[in-house]
């Protein structure tokens, strides 16, 4: 197993993804899942503790400013948690920040062992926690589920290494890579559903899950899209941002709901935006945008079309991650999803960490372009 004091290198030692330390932690993770689109600029945590092998606690980080994951598991165990195992998705936090420190919390419930998944990038973190943990006499295993935890901890992650959220493009299109149709003059037909009700609920999961959905502005004047969660249980819908260089969206459009954001060049006249209460952010660059995305704490942002501004992201290195429907539809002449300049193919970005996975008649192909950020420098090595 991989342990806290562990020579540098052997972080990365992987946990065998059977037995009851992975089934409980599975079972923290679900936990965790509760709180993504809802924490931002915290991570999304889960933790159950167990107890002669059933667990006794459950809790998950809600939001900002709330107690975290450890808590409300520790709340709900009460004093079987003395001598039990807590199995958390993120190595608990050894600072006092909007709430105390909660290696300290565990160690004050008398909880025997605590099994991490993946330690912490943010530097005030950063294998302290576990170190806490391990002074106090407590036994600590790091690394189980470590690559599932990290994943889910994209957004949060992306915020601290690069201040900038983690950014997925998403899109569906025909089996012969179209979007949508084209009408006479060439412009795009607007609406219409290209995949089946699989899909479409797939997607709104997605949305519930990103604490940002972004459109350009010839897809919010195409579409006049809402980019809410339709029909998800409990869904909340996301943050939206509209990326609009001379800043024409009418404040009539649906999108311009409370925490909406305009993002702009500097030159725009967006002043009747922003009397009317949309945040105006100007940015001459998409890399000055995603930064300044940073700073107004969005961790990640779903790209949903259109082809233009998907086909930027993808020109500017700036998509992490890509997910990608496709039905088995042929509609000929129709827009692609993404528009750029021409390269040859040897130059094709390819994706990583691929998922292939049936949705009714659809296909989901997903995978990444960048890695998640994990421990820079220092901070994953053992003093």
């Amino acid at each position: 197993m991989c342990e806290v004091n562990a020579p540098p290198g052997t972080w990365v030692e992987k946990i065998p993804l059977a037995g009851p330390d992975a089934a409980f932690m599975t079972q923290a993770l679900a936990q965790a899942a509760r709180g993504l689109g809802r924490t931002a600029p915290n991570p999304p945590v889960g933790c159950v503790v167990v107890r002669g092998g059933d667990i006794v606690g459950r809790g998950f980080h809600p939001r900002a400013g709330e107690p975290h994951a450890e808590v409300f598991a520790l709340r709900e165990a009460g004093e079987q948690a003395r001598g039990g195992t807590a199995y958390v998705t993120l190595e608990p936090c050894s600072h006092f920040g909007r709430t105390p420190p909660c290696a300290d919390a565990l160690i004050g419930a008398g909880v025997a062992r605590v099994v991490v998944a993946a330690l912490d990038p943010d530097p005030r973190v950063s294998g302290a926690g576990v170190r806490r943990l391990r002074a106090a006499g407590l036994d600590v295993t790091v690394g189980v589920l470590e690559d599932e935890a990290t994943a889910q901890q994209a957004g949060f992650r992306s915020l601290v290494a690069r201040g900038r959220p983690w950014v997925v493009a998403k899109y569906a299109m025909t089996l012969d890579g179209k979007i949508a149709a084209l009408r006479a003059d060439g412009t795009p037909e607007g609406r219409g559903a290209v995949t089946g009700e699989q899909a479409r609920e797939r997607v709104m999961r997605w949305r519930d899950e990103q604490d940002a959905i972004a459109v350009g502005s010839g897809t919010l004047l195409a579409d006049d899209p809402a980019l809410t969660t339709r029909g998800v249980p409990g869904g909340r819908d996301p943050r939206p941002v509209v990326f609009d260089r001379r800043a024409r969206a009418p404040l009539t459009a649906r999108v311009w709901r409370p925490g909406a954001v305009l993002v702009t060049s500097p030159a725009a006249d967006a002043r009747a935006h922003a009397a009317a209460g949309v945040q105006v952010l100007r940015a001459a660059t998409l890399p000055e945008a995603l930064r300044g995305l940073g700073r107004l704490e969005i961790s990640s942002l779903l790209l949903e079309g259109g082809s233009g501004l998907l086909g930027a992201f993808l020109a500017a290195g700036l998509v992490d991650e890509v997910r990608a429907l496709i039905a088995p539809r042929l509609l000929g002449a129709g827009l692609p999803p993404l528009d750029g300049p021409l390269r040859p193919l040897g130059q094709a970005e390819t994706l990583s960490h691929l998922r292939v996975e049936p949705l009714g008649p659809d296909v989901l192909i997903s995978g990444l372009l960048n890695e998640v950020p994990r421990l820079q420098g220092a901070a994953a090595r053992e003093e």
